[in-house]
Protein backbone atom coordinates (compact mmCIF):
# COMPACT_ATOMS: atom_id res chain seq x y z
CA UNK A 1 0.00 0.00 0.00
CA UNK A 2 1.34 3.45 -0.99
CA UNK A 3 1.81 6.02 1.55
CA UNK A 4 -0.40 8.93 2.01
CA UNK A 5 1.28 12.75 2.12
CA UNK A 6 -0.20 15.54 2.85
CA UNK A 7 0.91 19.33 4.23
CA UNK A 8 -1.53 21.98 5.59
CA UNK A 9 -1.49 25.21 6.96
CA UNK A 10 -2.21 25.41 10.81
CA UNK A 11 -2.14 28.99 12.75
CA UNK A 12 -1.75 29.63 16.46
CA UNK A 13 -3.18 32.45 18.07
CA UNK A 14 -0.04 34.41 20.44
CA UNK A 15 -1.41 34.91 24.18
CA UNK A 16 0.46 38.38 23.73
CA UNK A 17 2.67 40.00 21.51
CA UNK A 18 6.54 38.29 20.05
CA UNK A 19 8.36 41.40 19.36
CA UNK A 20 11.79 41.56 18.19
CA UNK A 21 14.01 44.02 16.18
CA UNK A 22 12.32 42.27 12.70
CA UNK A 23 8.73 43.37 13.66
CA UNK A 24 6.06 42.08 15.73
CA UNK A 25 4.14 38.67 15.64
CA UNK A 26 0.38 37.99 16.94
CA UNK A 27 0.25 34.87 15.17
CA UNK A 28 2.39 31.31 14.62
CA UNK A 29 1.84 29.77 11.43
CA UNK A 30 2.76 26.75 10.79
CA UNK A 31 2.86 24.03 8.12
CA UNK A 32 1.82 20.26 9.49
CA UNK A 33 3.12 17.25 7.66
CA UNK A 34 1.78 13.62 7.73
CA UNK A 35 3.29 10.68 6.39
CA UNK A 36 1.07 7.50 6.45
CA UNK A 37 1.59 4.00 5.90
CA UNK A 38 -0.30 0.75 6.86
CA UNK A 39 -2.77 2.73 9.54
CA UNK A 40 0.11 4.35 11.17
CA UNK A 41 1.10 8.37 11.27
CA UNK A 42 3.79 10.44 11.29
CA UNK A 43 3.50 14.24 11.65
CA UNK A 44 6.12 16.82 11.44
CA UNK A 45 6.02 20.70 10.96
CA UNK A 46 7.91 22.93 10.22
CA UNK A 47 7.74 27.40 10.31
CA UNK A 48 7.82 29.21 7.28
CA UNK A 49 10.62 32.05 7.73
CA UNK A 50 10.63 35.26 5.90
CA UNK A 51 14.49 36.29 6.92
CA UNK A 52 15.39 32.89 4.71
CA UNK A 53 12.53 34.10 1.79
CA UNK A 54 10.13 31.45 3.04
CA UNK A 55 6.53 31.74 3.15
CA UNK A 56 3.53 29.31 4.02
CA UNK A 57 2.71 29.10 -0.26
CA UNK A 58 6.31 28.56 -0.81
CA UNK A 59 6.91 25.90 1.85
CA UNK A 60 3.52 24.22 0.98
CA UNK A 61 4.84 24.46 -2.75
CA UNK A 62 8.41 22.67 -1.51
CA UNK A 63 6.67 19.85 -0.24
CA UNK A 64 4.18 19.37 -2.90
CA UNK A 65 6.95 18.81 -5.09
CA UNK A 66 8.26 15.60 -3.40
CA UNK A 67 4.83 13.73 -2.78
CA UNK A 68 5.38 11.60 -5.60
CA UNK A 69 8.95 10.63 -3.94
CA UNK A 70 7.51 10.35 -0.68
CA UNK A 71 4.58 8.45 -1.66
CA UNK A 72 7.06 6.16 -3.36
CA UNK A 73 8.57 5.14 -0.14
CA UNK A 74 11.51 7.99 0.16
CA UNK A 75 13.35 7.66 3.19
CA UNK A 76 14.84 10.70 5.56
CA UNK A 77 18.43 9.73 3.82
CA UNK A 78 16.56 10.65 0.49
CA UNK A 79 15.74 14.16 1.62
CA UNK A 80 18.98 16.40 0.96
CA UNK A 81 19.20 15.22 -2.28
CA UNK A 82 15.15 15.92 -2.94
CA UNK A 83 15.32 19.11 -1.32
CA UNK A 84 16.98 22.02 -0.04
CA UNK A 85 17.39 22.85 3.99
CA UNK A 86 14.83 24.83 5.44
CA UNK A 87 11.05 24.75 7.12
CA UNK A 88 9.80 21.93 4.33
CA UNK A 89 12.35 19.67 4.63
CA UNK A 90 12.12 20.03 8.55
CA UNK A 91 8.28 19.18 8.21
CA UNK A 92 8.71 16.18 6.17
CA UNK A 93 11.89 15.05 7.90
CA UNK A 94 10.72 15.08 11.05
CA UNK A 95 7.04 13.47 10.09
CA UNK A 96 9.61 10.65 8.55
CA UNK A 97 11.19 10.10 11.71
CA UNK A 98 7.84 9.90 13.67
CA UNK A 99 6.63 7.37 11.42
CA UNK A 100 9.44 5.18 11.35
CA UNK A 101 9.21 5.18 15.23
CA UNK A 102 5.71 4.29 15.24
CA UNK A 103 6.16 1.48 12.67
CA UNK A 104 8.88 -0.08 14.13
CA UNK A 105 7.99 -0.13 18.15
CA UNK A 106 10.87 2.13 19.45
CA UNK A 107 11.45 6.11 20.29
CA UNK A 108 13.48 8.46 18.61
CA UNK A 109 15.31 8.14 21.48
CA UNK A 110 16.36 4.50 20.55
CA UNK A 111 16.78 4.78 16.79
CA UNK A 112 19.21 7.30 17.46
CA UNK A 113 20.95 5.86 20.13
CA UNK A 114 20.33 8.76 23.10
CA UNK A 115 18.82 9.20 26.36
CA UNK A 116 14.95 9.78 26.29
CA UNK A 117 14.18 13.49 26.71
CA UNK A 118 13.76 14.96 30.39
CA UNK A 119 12.55 18.07 31.54
CA UNK A 120 15.19 20.81 30.59
CA UNK A 121 15.72 24.58 31.50
CA UNK A 122 14.63 25.99 28.82
CA UNK A 123 15.35 30.34 28.24
CA UNK A 124 12.59 32.61 28.69
CA UNK A 125 11.96 35.02 26.17
CA UNK A 126 11.60 39.13 27.31
CA UNK A 127 10.44 40.95 24.17
CA UNK A 128 11.45 44.37 22.76
CA UNK A 129 9.48 47.18 24.82
CA UNK A 130 10.61 49.93 26.76
CA UNK A 131 13.25 49.44 29.49
CA UNK A 132 10.44 49.80 32.53
CA UNK A 133 8.23 47.04 30.54
CA UNK A 134 10.99 44.94 29.98
CA UNK A 135 12.21 45.06 33.46
CA UNK A 136 8.49 44.24 34.52
CA UNK A 137 8.37 41.08 32.53
CA UNK A 138 11.47 39.58 33.10
CA UNK A 139 10.59 40.55 37.51
CA UNK A 140 8.06 38.48 36.42
CA UNK A 141 9.87 35.37 35.83
CA UNK A 142 13.24 36.22 37.24
CA UNK A 143 13.29 33.02 39.34
CA UNK A 144 14.14 31.14 36.23
CA UNK A 145 17.43 29.31 34.81
CA UNK A 146 17.41 31.44 31.82
CA UNK A 147 16.29 34.31 29.71
CA UNK A 148 16.61 35.17 26.25
CA UNK A 149 17.00 39.40 26.33
CA UNK A 150 15.18 40.55 22.74
CA UNK A 151 17.19 44.18 21.87
CA UNK A 152 17.71 46.39 18.84
CA UNK A 153 19.63 49.30 17.66
CA UNK A 154 17.78 51.55 20.05
CA UNK A 155 19.59 51.99 23.25
CA UNK A 156 20.09 48.26 24.08
CA UNK A 157 22.33 49.11 26.66
CA UNK A 158 18.84 50.46 28.96
CA UNK A 159 17.35 47.37 28.21
CA UNK A 160 20.11 45.12 29.07
CA UNK A 161 20.19 46.62 32.43
CA UNK A 162 16.76 46.76 32.75
CA UNK A 163 16.48 42.99 32.86
CA UNK A 164 19.87 42.24 35.02
CA UNK A 165 18.32 44.61 37.84
CA UNK A 166 14.98 43.14 37.60
CA UNK A 167 16.49 39.27 37.36
CA UNK A 168 19.68 39.86 39.37
CA UNK A 169 20.33 35.70 39.35
CA UNK A 170 19.16 34.44 36.08
CA UNK A 171 21.71 33.40 33.16
CA UNK A 172 20.81 35.94 30.61
CA UNK A 173 21.12 35.36 26.69
CA UNK A 174 20.90 38.90 24.75
CA UNK A 175 19.83 38.39 20.99
CA UNK A 176 19.65 41.89 19.07
CA UNK A 177 18.61 39.66 15.68
CA UNK A 178 21.20 41.54 13.60
CA UNK A 179 20.34 44.40 13.83
CA UNK A 180 23.77 45.96 15.49
CA UNK A 181 26.39 47.04 13.92
CA UNK A 182 30.44 46.44 14.61
CA UNK A 183 30.41 49.98 16.61
CA UNK A 184 27.33 49.82 18.69
CA UNK A 185 28.56 45.86 19.76
CA UNK A 186 31.66 47.49 21.18
CA UNK A 187 30.10 50.24 22.40
CA UNK A 188 27.48 47.48 24.15
CA UNK A 189 30.25 45.38 25.30
CA UNK A 190 30.88 46.67 28.71
CA UNK A 191 27.56 46.14 29.66
CA UNK A 192 27.12 42.91 28.46
CA UNK A 193 30.01 42.16 31.04
CA UNK A 194 29.05 44.03 33.86
CA UNK A 195 25.25 42.32 33.39
CA UNK A 196 27.18 38.90 33.76
CA UNK A 197 25.36 37.97 30.10
CA UNK A 198 26.29 34.45 29.16
CA UNK A 199 26.24 34.86 25.72
CA UNK A 200 25.63 37.26 23.09
CA UNK A 201 23.30 35.73 19.56
CA UNK A 202 23.97 36.78 16.52
CA UNK A 203 24.44 40.66 17.38
CA UNK A 204 25.57 41.89 13.63
CA UNK A 205 23.75 40.89 10.00
CA UNK A 206 25.08 37.51 8.26
CA UNK A 207 27.46 38.18 5.89
CA UNK A 208 28.05 41.29 7.53
CA UNK A 209 30.11 39.62 10.33
CA UNK A 210 33.81 38.87 8.75
CA UNK A 211 35.80 41.47 11.57
CA UNK A 212 35.01 39.05 13.76
CA UNK A 213 37.43 37.33 12.39
CA UNK A 214 39.86 39.16 14.83
CA UNK A 215 37.70 40.18 17.48
CA UNK A 216 38.89 38.69 21.05
CA UNK A 217 35.07 38.96 22.40
CA UNK A 218 34.93 39.26 26.47
CA UNK A 219 31.79 37.61 25.87
CA UNK A 220 30.78 34.27 23.90
CA UNK A 221 29.46 35.25 20.33
CA UNK A 222 26.87 32.77 19.07
CA UNK A 223 26.07 32.40 15.75
CA UNK A 224 22.24 32.07 14.46
CA UNK A 225 20.71 33.73 10.97
CA UNK A 226 24.97 33.21 10.37
CA UNK A 227 24.69 29.40 9.91
CA UNK A 228 22.14 27.06 8.94
CA UNK A 229 23.93 23.16 7.94
CA UNK A 230 27.29 21.70 8.38
CA UNK A 231 28.58 23.49 4.85
CA UNK A 232 28.97 26.93 6.45
CA UNK A 233 30.37 25.81 9.84
CA UNK A 234 33.84 26.13 8.58
CA UNK A 235 33.58 30.00 8.54
CA UNK A 236 31.44 30.15 11.43
CA UNK A 237 33.89 28.34 13.31
CA UNK A 238 36.55 30.68 12.61
CA UNK A 239 33.96 34.09 13.63
CA UNK A 240 31.90 32.89 16.48
CA UNK A 241 32.18 30.87 19.83
CA UNK A 242 28.77 28.91 19.65
CA UNK A 243 26.39 27.99 17.25
CA UNK A 244 22.65 28.14 17.48
CA UNK A 245 20.77 24.62 15.86
CA UNK A 246 17.26 25.33 14.64
CA UNK A 247 15.21 22.17 12.80
CA UNK A 248 13.96 25.23 10.50
CA UNK A 249 17.15 26.14 9.56
CA UNK A 250 19.16 22.70 9.07
CA UNK A 251 16.04 21.14 7.52
CA UNK A 252 15.36 18.82 10.07
CA UNK A 253 16.82 16.72 12.85
CA UNK A 254 18.24 14.47 10.65
CA UNK A 255 20.74 17.32 9.71
CA UNK A 256 20.59 19.09 12.91
CA UNK A 257 22.28 16.14 14.62
CA UNK A 258 24.80 16.12 11.95
CA UNK A 259 25.57 19.52 12.55
CA UNK A 260 25.76 19.18 16.46
CA UNK A 261 27.86 16.48 16.57
CA UNK A 262 30.08 18.58 14.14
CA UNK A 263 29.85 21.48 16.28
CA UNK A 264 30.73 19.35 19.57
CA UNK A 265 33.78 18.14 17.53
CA UNK A 266 35.56 21.39 17.12
CA UNK A 267 34.71 22.41 20.54
CA UNK A 268 32.49 25.06 20.03
CA UNK A 269 29.82 25.73 22.21
CA UNK A 270 26.28 24.59 21.19
CA UNK A 271 22.62 26.46 21.90
CA UNK A 272 19.18 24.44 20.91
CA UNK A 273 16.58 27.42 19.43
CA UNK A 274 13.13 27.47 17.65
CA UNK A 275 11.15 29.13 16.10
CA UNK A 276 7.54 30.28 17.30
CA UNK A 277 6.41 26.99 16.48
CA UNK A 278 3.59 24.37 18.38
CA UNK A 279 4.92 22.00 20.88
CA UNK A 280 5.00 19.12 17.18
CA UNK A 281 8.59 21.65 16.47
CA UNK A 282 9.86 21.58 19.88
CA UNK A 283 9.48 17.48 20.26
CA UNK A 284 12.33 16.84 18.01
CA UNK A 285 14.45 19.87 19.03
CA UNK A 286 14.84 17.82 22.52
CA UNK A 287 17.12 15.54 21.19
CA UNK A 288 19.26 18.52 20.28
CA UNK A 289 19.03 20.32 23.49
CA UNK A 290 19.96 17.46 25.58
CA UNK A 291 23.27 18.11 23.72
CA UNK A 292 23.13 22.07 24.07
CA UNK A 293 24.46 24.27 27.02
CA UNK A 294 21.53 26.36 26.67
CA UNK A 295 18.24 25.45 25.08
CA UNK A 296 15.56 27.95 24.30
CA UNK A 297 12.55 26.07 23.21
CA UNK A 298 9.77 28.80 24.48
CA UNK A 299 8.03 28.99 21.58
CA UNK A 300 5.42 26.77 22.21
CA UNK A 301 4.77 29.20 25.65
CA UNK A 302 3.39 31.96 23.10
CA UNK A 303 0.54 30.27 21.92
CA UNK A 304 -3.17 31.03 23.33
CA UNK A 305 -3.62 26.89 22.55
CA UNK A 306 -0.56 24.43 21.93
CA UNK A 307 -1.25 21.01 20.36
CA UNK A 308 -3.25 18.82 23.13
CA UNK A 309 -0.45 16.51 24.90
CA UNK A 310 2.54 18.79 24.11
CA UNK A 311 5.62 19.93 25.99
CA UNK A 312 4.42 21.67 29.83
CA UNK A 313 6.65 24.15 31.58
CA UNK A 314 7.10 25.79 35.08
CA UNK A 315 9.31 28.35 36.18
CA UNK A 316 11.63 28.21 33.11
CA UNK A 317 11.62 24.13 33.18
CA UNK A 318 10.19 22.15 30.55
CA UNK A 319 8.42 18.88 30.26
CA UNK A 320 8.54 17.05 27.12
CA UNK A 321 4.89 15.83 25.56
CA UNK A 322 2.58 13.22 26.60
CA UNK A 323 3.57 9.46 25.50
CA UNK A 324 2.70 9.29 21.55
CA UNK A 325 2.75 12.66 20.73
CA UNK A 326 5.69 12.45 18.72
CA UNK A 327 8.28 10.35 18.48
Amino acid sequence: MPRQFAARHDRFALSRPFRISRGVKTAADVVTVTVSESGIEGRGEGVPYPRYGESVDSVLAQIESVTDAISGGATRTDLSALMPPGAARNAVDCALWDLEAKREGRTIAELIGAPVPTRIATALTVVIDTPAAMAEAARAIAAAPLLKVKVDAHDPAAAILAVRDAAPSAQLIVDPNESWDEALLRAVMPVLQDCRVAVLEQPVKAGDDGWLDTYDSPVPICADEAIHTIAELDVVAARYDAVNIKLDKTGGLTAALELAQAVQARGMRLMSGCMVCSSLGIAPALHIARLAEWADLDGPLWLAQDRPGGVSAEGGWMSPPAEGFWG
